[in-house]
């Protein structure tokens, strides 16, 4: 929720937003997921899962919002293969994201990361809520994705649930735990 007096604005993630998006996401997972990750998941996730999906930004998918000029929380959608990870991460899986059909397979929602200071005023909520009515307008029937333990509360508060629990095994061994959830549109 907004404090009286600040102006929030979202809007499309540029390519000029990519590495201060990224700082975002190192800040926001540094002090967000402790308590959910260990010091070592946390590194390695930054390191090979964590970060913009530049596809994303290219597609006009990836979105920003701004407390009085400054970028406090992002998030997207994608109507591509790719369930989730940063640019590292499909580079590391060799990724082909090619569309998908959306009356047969779900949008993905992807790489959202609040910034700690910003966290639990509604940020990722209005950007989940612009992300599902692009979506919809798309012809999407229903969303995907593959939550971090850290977002999982807020996704179940968001109407999706659960599938399957997911053991995300990094490059270098290190596992993340995570759930891929879906919900209907």
């Amino acid at each position: 929720m907004a404090e009286a007096g600040e102006q929030i604005t979202l809007r499309r993630a540029t390519r000029d937003d990519i590495a201060p998006l990224n700082a975002l996401i190192d800040t926001s997972v540094r002090g967000l997921a402790p308590g959910y990750y260990d010091a070592q998941q946390i590194e390695s996730a930054l390191r090979h899962m964590f970060g913009v999906d530049s596809r994303l930004v290219d597609d006009g998918t990836y979105f920003v919002i701004e407390v009085d000029g400054v970028r406090a929380a992002c998030g997207g959608w994608s109507g591509r293969q790719t369930l989730f990870g940063g640019d590292q991460h499909k580079a590391d899986q060799q990724a082909v994201d090619a569309p998908v059909d959306p009356a047969a397979v779900p949008a993905r929602i992807r790489a959202f990361f609040v910034h700690p200071d910003f966290a639990r005023r509604g940020m990722a909520r209005r950007i989940f809520e612009h992300c599902a009515a692009e979506a919809k307008g798309a012809g999407f029937r229903s969303l995907e994705l593959m939550g971090t333990l850290p977002g999982v509360p807020l996704y179940r508060t968001l109407g999706f649930e659960t599938l399957e629990k997911v053991e995300v095994v990094l490059p270098d061994g290190v596992v993340i735990p995570c759930e891929r959830m879906r919900r209907e549109l």
